[in-house]
């Protein structure tokens, strides 16, 4: 079978390379999932360049959180699935449901876990999840990380959004794009940022009720506010240091931002201006199982479609990453096998 692995040590996109593997056979409690569809995230950008956590791959791994495809075989004692069933691979194998822990590791696609970018998986039973029923295979692989994570982000907390409320998010990656999706279908008014007003044109097409070209409006945490009234209720903060003063400006009182991101690393991480609006930051790190569930009842009954922007075969899954680390991007990248 086919599968990319990154090159222990890998510091650059160079360490991504196609082989051949042996086909895996799956063990008591595991399934079998011949995989059809991947899609990427912005920490699949950062895992070969060897920024992820712990530095570069000490072992030759295969990328990718993201995928969805069939069932083939299941090991001894397997009830939860079926031969023939459509799943999604969980981004974290051992968050069942609950508040995070520590017990929810390992993440797919990075040590020691394997990733989804190869013709066949193994994962653990508990590790896979039924697709959303209306989502065929490329729009479901755009679920597990990024969906999930906008779905936490709004939806999972103490304060889950509400139909009249307002909710920020920021620039048109995956993450954004979805909370933009499942915030719209929840009744709130979507504020949107970006530095390109065509892109602001096609999230104001998607249902955002307003937008901001941050390059244009600098001060563009004020110009939320303002927008929104007086503040934003909910804040999808994907940006990391360099956008949370920002941020913090944008959310109103008893507000909430959902700390997401690590896209810019320097900037003003106080959260001292917190304090005067009684709002709160929560971190995010995606989510659990019973999440992905919740999440795809969700958009079954709401018939949305993640934002596929382009896609690619396996063969090159390399151009892939360079598009998805392009200026390019609006939404998902996915590549299918």
């Amino acid at each position: 079978m086919r599968q990319w692995v990154i090159e222990k040590g890998s510091s650059s996109l160079d360490g991504l390379k196609l082989v051949e593997a042996e086909k895996p056979v799956p063990g008591p409690g595991e399934v079998l999932v011949r995989v059809r569809a991947c899609s990427l995230n912005y920490r699949d950008q950062i895992i070969p360049l060897g920024l992820y956590m712990g530095g570069a791959v000490d072992r030759d791994t295969v990328p990718l959180s993201d995928g969805a495809g069939e069932v083939e075989a299941v090991g001894a004692g397997v009830t939860s699935v079926r031969v023939g069933d459509r799943v999604a691979g969980t981004f974290f194998q051992n968050w069942v449901d609950g508040p995070p822990n520590p017990q929810a590791g390992p993440a797919l696609g990075a040590p020691p876990a394997t990733g989804m970018l190869q013709d066949y998986v193994v994962l653990s039973e508990r590790g896979v999840v039924p697709l959303a029923e209306s989502l065929g295979f490329e729009e479901a692989a755009c679920l597990p990380c990024a969906g999930v994570t906008a779905w936490n982000a709004l939806m999972e907390g103490p304060r889950p959004v509400q139909a009249g409320e307002s909710v920020l998010v920021l620039g048109t990656g995956g993450v954004s794009l979805l909370a933009l999706q499942i915030a719209k279908a929840a009744g709130a008014r979507v504020i949107a940022t970006s530095s390109s007003d065509e892109k602001l044109d096609r999230v104001r097409a998607l249902g955002a009720t307003e937008g901001i070209n941050y390059r244009a409006v600098p001060a563009w945490g004020a110009e939320a506010a303002r927008l929104a009234g007086g503040g934003v209720n909910h804040v999808v903060e994907v940006g990391g240091a360099g956008t949370l003063a920002q941020s913090i400006q944008a959310v109103g009182f008893a507000g909430e931002i959902a700390l997401i991101g690590v896209l810019t690393r320097e900037g003003d991480t106080s959260p001292h201006g917190l304090m005067f609006k009684g709002a709160t930051l929560r971190g995010i790190f995606v989510g659990s199982r019973g999440m992905a569930q919740r999440l795809n009842a969700f958009v079954d009954k709401h018939a949305i479609k993640p934002v596929i922007d382009r896609t690619f075969p396996i063969e090159q899954a390399r151009d892939a990453w360079n598009y998805q680390g392009s200026a390019s991007l609006f939404g998902k990248v996915v590549i299918t096998l």
